[in-house]
């Protein structure tokens, strides 16, 4: 029985939970998702410091000063960054201080470098008068100590890595990276680089699944592939389903005489939760979980249905087996007409860019399911639920950002 894409997810989400978790230090946290919150072991900053180059003092002690009228002050000590003030600042003095130095006590203003006469001398002028407080870092005004830095669920970029080194965490719970097989099927599939026989064509899932994963930090476990036949197909499962915790296989996967890939899963062990979603392009998705729980899919063999598939489904199960929510979705406006369907959602691949601060999409020129060349021209797949017209210039969809791309600033 075909199923409606929101089904679809439902039942994937129901099936399985996130992987157990590890930990890791700081060093390989990159791209892993938190399984544990996070809180600051010390306030930041540490302690209250300078935020530029210059002199420390009090403000009152400057009064008006001005390029016409300057006021000096004696420079009675010098702070360096790392080293603790030796002086307290008392009226008529001032400390040469470096940025994140330590405010020596007494003082309630930093004057820039490029306000005063500079560095060097025992007597310096001060030329403008900035706020009372102005170039100071207070301690814990960024981060109170024992608040919550990152949370569970987050997944871990550069700007996360260099909060957890600032504030001396050395590592963290994160969820297991899924290990991911990836089995292509068909006869007529031959690796790049190898002439072509006969009708045969060019196994492009495979690199192109392989580069789904990588996309999303998965290194894939296994890539396989098995003709269309039975005993070799059950071999190659076996050997898939020894080393993974997701499967995902490639064609074999309609109707016809030769495909033996839902008969075969069922073999295994595997339980369908569906196949055949009311989606254009993709129908024949297959979903299962094994008798341990783990998640089965079972692409269409042409690439763009895959590809979509693989993007709109197998991502977001990705991430959820790492204790990550799914990726965002983005609502856009469309250029040009979209062709929806009358009684399937569609995907189609196309342009996402903004413009006068609004996102703007349109689809790639050629939309049927079989022109992969649709793919390498896009940066984004448009989506819109069934509709019998075609949705018109204006209209708002929903779009999927491919994680290798950025937006345009205009299109």
């Amino acid at each position: 029985m075909m199923i409606t894409v929101e089904n679809a997810h439902r039942i994937i989400r129901e099936a399985f939970g996130p992987l157990s978790h590890e930990y890791l230090p700081l060093s390989e946290l990159l791209g892993r998702v938190l399984a544990e919150d996070v809180a600051a072991p010390f306030p930041l900053p540490r302690f209250t410091n300078a935020a530029m180059d210059g002199f420390a003092l009090c403000r009152e002690d400057i009064g008006n000063a001005s390029q016409d009228n300057p006021v000096k002050l004696k420079v009675i000590t010098e702070v360096a960054a790392g080293a603790m003030p030796e002086k307290v600042v008392v009226p008529g003095t001032c400390a040469q201080i470096m940025t994140g130095a330590p405010l020596p006590e007494g003082a309630d203003t930093v004057v820039a470098f490029e306000q005063t006469s500079g560095f060097g001398s025992e007597e310096v002028s001060f030329f403008a008068v900035p706020k009372k407080g102005a170039n100071i870092r207070y301690a814990g005004e960024e981060v109170s100590q024992d608040s919550p830095l990152l949370q569970k669920g987050v997944r871990v970029g550069p700007g996360e890595i260099a909060v957890l080194a600032t504030l001396g965490v050395g590592g963290a719970l994160a969820g297991r990276r899924p290990r991911v097989a990836l089995v292509t099927v068909g006869n007529e599939l031959r690796l790049p680089g190898k002439p072509l026989d006969g009708p045969a064509i060019y196994n492009s899932n495979r690199f192109m699944m392989q580069a789904l994963c990588r996309a999303w930090g998965i290194e894939p476990v296994a890539l396989l592939h098995a003709p269309d036949d039975r005993d070799s197909l059950r071999n190659t499962l076996a050997e898939a389903f020894s080393l993974c915790d997701m499967l995902i296989t490639a064609g074999g996967i309609s109707t016809g005489e030769y495909d033996y890939v839902q008969e075969l899963l069922h073999e295994a062990g595997v339980t369908a939760l569906f196949w055949t979603v009311a989606q254009k392009p993709g129908k024949p998705l297959y979903f299962g979980v094994t008798g341990d729980g783990r998640p089965v899919f079972a692409l269409p063999g042409n690439p763009v249905s895959a590809m979509t598939c693989f993007l709109e489904y197998v991502v977001p199960s990705l991430l959820l087996l790492q204790g990550c929510a799914g990726p965002e979705k983005l609502t856009a406006v469309l250029a040009e007409p979209f062709p929806a369907d009358r009684k399937r959602h569609r995907f189609l691949p196309g342009t996402i860019w903004q413009e006068n601060g609004r996102l703007y999409c349109r689809v790639s020129p050629k939309v049927e399911s079989h022109m992969i060349t649709a793919l390498a021209c896009a940066n984004g797949i448009i989506e819109t639920g069934p509709s019998p017209d075609r949705l018109p210039a204006g209209a708002q969809v929903t779009c999927t950002l491919f994680p290798w791309h950025g937006i345009p600033g205009a299109g």
